[in-house]
């Protein structure tokens, strides 16, 4: 899946540059996802009521007649909302403590780059300012070319299993051309597990855990022999 992430300051235009990408890219019948992040308390549920079951539920899910949802109480892993938005490109709009896609950045003054992200992470610049040394661009319609072509989502693990420390770090070399997403250590799991027609990121510990647990437990059963494995539930 493609993606980018957009950072910027309270009212620095952020969430129209995501709503104009992602309305770009539906034009171009792409299926766009979009994750929010932000450091208010709670989200907008006064108009499905659901503020008023949540705090007796582990979630609640809404529908209305354009939309549906499901809210969780307590904070998600940012991977865990990553596997749940399955699509050809996903735009992130904060969360800059997660680092797991390009970046780029919508300011009010050069001197906030600094303070958003590591230059390494950033793709691009957007808008009326721009910082010395970083990419800047005005046309929504060119970022959302670049974002087709450059952009990426990685996992959001932090395994350390691609041989750095985070996914930060290995999003960094990317960007540099220093690596490949190939080079993140879930795409060359031995083991895949699927559910939903969605597949689940495995950390390569864990993988490993389960494939040799899954393996010793069929080589006790008559007619085992080595070879790939196939298990589905229904």
């Amino acid at each position: 899946m493609k993606g980018v992430q957009i950072l910027g300051f309270k009212k620095s235009g952020k969430t129209t540059l995501c709503e104009d990408l992602l309305r770009r890219f539906a034009q171009k019948g792409l299926a766009a996802c979009a994750l929010k992040c932000t450091h208010n308390p709670g989200l907008d549920k006064e108009d499905t009521d659901t503020d008023r079951f949540l705090p007796h539920c582990r979630a609640v899910g809404a529908i209305a007649g354009q939309e549906s949802a499901i809210f969780w109480q307590g904070q998600r892993d940012v991977a865990d909302m990553v596997s749940l938005l399955a699509g050809d490109v996903l735009v992130m709009e904060g969360g800059r403590e997660h680092a797991l896609a390009p970046r780029v950045l919508v300011l009010h003054d050069a001197a906030e780059a600094e303070k958003l992200s590591d230059p390494g992470l950033v793709l691009a610049v957007f808008g009326p300012v721009a910082v010395p040394g970083l990419p800047h661009m005005t046309d929504v319609d060119a970022l959302a070319e670049l974002v087709l072509e450059r952009g990426f989502v990685l996992p959001g693990l932090d395994c350390g299993a691609c041989g750095r420390e985070d996914c930060g770090t290995l999003a960094a070399d990317i960007l540099a051309g220093r690596a490949t997403v190939a080079d993140c250590a879930t795409r060359a799991a031995a083991m895949t597990v699927t559910v939903g027609d969605r597949s689940l990121e495995l950390n390569p510990f864990v993988e490993r855990i389960l494939r040799s647990g899954i393996r010793g437990l069929l080589s006790e059963l008559k007619g085992f022999s080595p070879g790939p494995i196939t298990i589905r539930i229904g």
